[in-house]
C-alpha cells in the first residue's frame, strides 16, 4: 500500500550517502502478533528476519513505519528466554534505527530547499515512535528544518488517532472517538499539510478528514515529505 513511501525512504537515504539493500526474503516483524498476544508466531517472525538480517554487512536496519520499528527494536526482550536467540535478537535490535533518527543526524536537516513552501505544516506523533521509542525531537527537527517558521505544533500531538494497529478493528467506537478528537485538533491549526510516520495513522487521519469534508488537507509520510526538499531532481508533484 505505501510501495511510494518505501521508495521515498530509499531516496533520501541514497541521497544522503547510504547504499541500501533490501533482503527479499525478510518477512513480517511480528507486531500485530504480538499485540494481539501471539507471542509464538511474534517469535517466529522475529527468528527468521534475525537470520536474514545477520547475514548482511549493515550499519542500520531503518524502519519508516513506527508500530513495526518499536517491535524490531523489541526482539531481543521478545527472545531473552531463547538461549539460542536472545543474544542475536539483542544485536539485532541495536542496530534498529527509525528513518528520522537516522536522518536527524545527515545532512537533510541542513539542506537549503529550492522548494518554496507557504502552507503550514504540522506534526501528529505516532503513538508507538513517541511513547515506547520517545521519538519525538528529531521528526519535528527534520521538518523544522525545511519549513522554518510554517510549521506549527498539534494540539494533543502525541494522543492516540485511533488506528492502533488492529485496535480500529476490534474497538471502532473508541477509535471514532479518538479520530474525531484528532480531526478537531488538525484543524483548529489551520495547517494545509499532517505530517506523520506510520501508514495506520496516515489511512486513519485520512478517513477522518474525509468525514470532516476537508479533504483538502494533505497527510504525508514524513518520507514522502522531506524528499520535497532533498533534491532538485525530485519528481514530487507538490
Amino acid at each position: 500500500m505505501f510501495g511510494k513511501t518505501n521508495a521515498s525512504s530509499v531516496q533520501l537515504l541514497n541521497w544522503c550517502g547510504y547504499d541500501v539493500v533490501t533482503p527479499g526474503s525478510q518477512g513480517c516483524c511480528g507486531a500485530l502478533y504480538a499485540h494481539g498476544g501471539n507471542l509464538k508466531r511474534a517469535r517466529e517472525c522475529a527468528r527468521a528476519n534475525i537470520e536474514v538480517f545477520e547475514k548482511l554487512d549493515l550499519d542500520a536496519i531503518i524502519i519508516n513505519a513506527a508500530g513495526c520499528g518499536s517491535t524490531l527494536k523489541e526482539y531481543g526482550h521478545l527472545l531473552h528466554d531463547d538461549p539460542q536467540w536472545a543474544e542475536r535478537g539483542w544485536q539485532f535490535s541495536a542496530k534498529v534505527k527509525d528513518l528520522t533518527e537516522w536522518l536527524a543526524k545527515s545532512e537533510v536537516r541542513n539542506q537549503k530547499s529550492e522548494v518554496k513552501l507557504s502552507n503550514r505544516v504540522t506534526y501528529h506523533d505516532a503513538c508507538h515512535l513517541a511513547h515506547p521509542l520517545r521519538i519525538t525531537k528529531q521528526p519535528r527537527e527534520l521538518i523544522r528544518a525545511v519549513v522554518g517558521s510554517n510549521f506549527v505544533e498539534l494540539p494533543e500531538s502525541d494522543v492516540c488517532c485511533g488506528s492502533a494497529g488492529s485496535y480500529n478493528l476490534t474497538e471502532p467506537e473508541m477509535a471514532e472517538r479518538l479520530q474525531k478528537r484528532k480531526i478537531e485538533n488538525i484543524l483548529k491549526t489551520d495547517a494545509q499539510i499532517v505530517v506523520t510516520t506510520n501508514p495506520g495513522c496516515m489511512l486513519q487521519i485520512q478517513a477522518g478528514l474525509a468525514k470532516a469534508g476537508a479533504t483538502e488537507i494533505k497527510v504525508m509520510h514524513i518520507s514522502d515529505f522531506l524528499l520535497l526538499f532533498a533534491s532538485k531532481e525530485s519528481n514530487f508533484d507538490s
